[in-house]
């Protein structure tokens, strides 16, 4: 006996066999057991969800000699014969190989003639978007009234293209395209029953390679199990339809998440030996970091049938959500992206690196200074003091440097602030100036800054840099305290990179011991309260302008504080 492949030894034969579309069995069922027959149905839906099987269903149903059920016998000569394709009173029209009217008038012709073995003579028009536009007006007045023993069933992939007169002359159910877990589960039960052995992971595989359509699986499954010798493998299954394995995809995931690009390169080229789709491949990592996104924010909710669900769980606390937020952007952008890219690989290596770059801030790291000496190679300490006169323009000026000097680093002064002056009222309706903040004197702290500031580097290396506390120096040993969120930018190749910088600083070898931990008069934290206190400086001056309290008396108006922004005596004389 010649081998029959599974998509046709699995058809489903009844309505209680169908695998999902339950919103469109169930009205059909109620219309057949309720005898509340219209004469002419459209399914709609992609490939491979059930659309003929469903009408064959129907079909049989109306045929059946048991009497018209939803629940056919499936013994009788009608039910056996529209099974093998031989009942006379089923035609079965492919549309996309009849598509001129002459087809269709001959296909009609028969129409008014009694049905010569069943209760019903029905049509079933696969592919219908397919007819010509004469075709379709041929087929109008028939369709909308036909006699009592014809029923016609529709079937398209693309509604779209028909016209307005055809849709309304039908009832319209549109079929869903399957998930992963409901193509899976049925492939476990045929494979149960072919007494084929397979893993769990193989099937979930074939069924997202599926995409949603049950007939695409079972051809699938019939190329996987000659594939694996009549066993299904993971291994085996990936290798066929050409995903990359789950080790290679939580490399990625894993060297991301510790920002470290040669990690993250290293398991990019671990990929180029399975010959991916790079689209795929970045498909995979956005579904990734959205079941990461989902474990960090509501654990309960993610699948915990998932292969990675304890690694995702242990993962998601080390990612803040608005980075999670950016990075599945960063890979589903760069999926978008990869047809306009030079080359595939060179288009994942691009979304490699800005998912590398681009880290979103927290709310409570305060912002970079503009660095008016990076042409000189080194930062000079913001000025506070200045002349205190401020303005109202919308965009901050950059603050002035200091100049450069022989002076040793340890010697350049660090970031201060002056008292501002006491804020004088110029109407009820001012907004309150903030209170007075004063730059921290920790001699150490401030030797620190200057060392942070004269460095010349930049990047997430100055990141790390300004974001730390000198806790003590022993000789040419220097010990350092981080700030908890820039643990994730360091890594051994950044240690050793700010060694050198101070090694090359200082004229002499230097050895660095770092930990994480709470600190406090970091030289970014310094810098913020410089700001900080020119600000409220620029609000006093503006507030204790006379000029101004009497424009405001007059106006019956009040000061924006939140829109003054300091600048610097240079900048005004420009």
């Amino acid at each position: 006996m010649s081998y029959q492949v599974l998509a046709r030894k699995w058809r489903p034969r009844r309505f209680a066999e169908m695998v999902g579309q339950q919103h469109v069995l169930r009205p059909l069922i109620n219309a057949l057991d309720q005898q509340r027959l219209h004469h002419a149905f459209l399914f709609t839906g992609t490939r491979g969800v059930g659309k003929t099987s469903i009408a064959r269903i129907f079909a049989r149903s109306l045929n059946c000699e048991q009497g018209i059920s939803s629940q056919p016998c499936g013994v009788c000569d009608a039910c056996r014969e529209i099974d093998d394709n031989r009942f006379v009173d089923l035609i079965e029209v492919d549309a996309a190989s009849r598509t001129k009217v002459e087809d269709t008038r001959e296909l009609l012709e028969n129409v008014p003639y009694a049905p010569t073995r069943g209760r019903f003579k029905v049509y079933l028009i696969d592919e219908v978007h397919m007819l010509s536009i004469s075709s379709f007006n041929a087929l109008l007045k028939t369709l909308e009234e036909p006699p009592p023993h014809v029923k016609f069933l529709l079937a398209t992939t693309d509604p779209q293209k028909l016209p307005p007169t055809i849709l309304s002359r039908c009832l319209q159910f549109n079929l869903k395209r399957l998930p992963v877990d409901a193509i899976s589960g049925h492939l476990a039960y045929i494979l149960q029953q072919e007494g084929v052995n397979a893993e769990p992971e193989a099937l979930a595989e074939l069924a997202r390679a599926a995409d949603g359509s049950l007939r695409d699986a079972l051809s699938l499954l019939d190329q996987a199990i000659a594939d694996g010798g009549g066993v299904l493998t993971y291994q085996h299954v990936a290798q066929m339809v050409g995903s990359v394995g789950r080790q290679q995809l939580h490399a990625l995931l894993q060297a991301l998440i510790a920002a470290d690009g040669a990690a993250l390169f290293a398991a990019a080229a671990e990929l180029e030996a399975f010959a991916p789709d790079y689209g795929a491949v970045l498909a995979h990592l956005a579904e990734l970091l959205q079941q990461l996104a989902v474990a960090r924010e509501v654990p309960a909710a993610l699948n915990s049938e998932l292969p990675e669900h304890q690694m995702l769980l242990e993962m998601a606390p080390r990612l803040a959500p608005e980075q999670l937020q950016l990075d599945y952007q960063i890979a589903i952008t760069g999926r978008r992206d990869l047809p306009l890219a030079p080359t595939p690989r060179s288009g994942f290596e691009m979304t490699l690196l800005r998912l590398l770059a681009f880290r979103p801030r927290s709310d409570a790291t305060p912002p970079r200074a503009p660095d008016p000496a990076t042409h000189s190679g080194t930062m000079a300490a913001p000025s506070a003091a200045g002349s205190g006169r401020a303005h109202l323009a919308p965009t901050p000026a950059p603050t002035a440097g200091v100049a450069e000097t022989d002076t040793p680093p340890w010697d350049v002064a660090p970031p201060t602030a002056s008292a501002p002056p006491a804020p004088v009222a110029v109407a009820d309706r001012s907004d309150p100036p903030p209170p007075a903040v004063t730059t921290p004197q920790s001699p150490q702290a401030q030797r620190w800054a200057a060392v942070t500031a004269a460095l010349p580097i930049d990047g997430l290396l100055k990141e790390i840099a300004v974001n730390s506390t000198l806790l003590a120096e022993a000789g040419d040993h220097y010990r350092l305290r981080l700030d908890p969120k820039v643990e994730a930018y360091l890594n051994s190749s950044r240690e050793q990179a700010l060694t050198a910088a101070l090694t090359t600083h200082f004229g002499r070898s230097i050895t660095l011991s770092l930990e994480v931990g709470d600190v406090t008069e970091t030289p970014a934290q310094l810098q913020q309260l410089a700001a900080t206190a020119q600000q409220q400086q620029a609000v006093a001056s503006i507030t204790a302008d006379p000029q101004l309290a009497t424009v405001l008396a007059q106006f019956d108006g009040h000061v924006v504080t939140e829109s003054i922004r300091p600048y610097d005596e240079p900048n005004a004389a420009s």
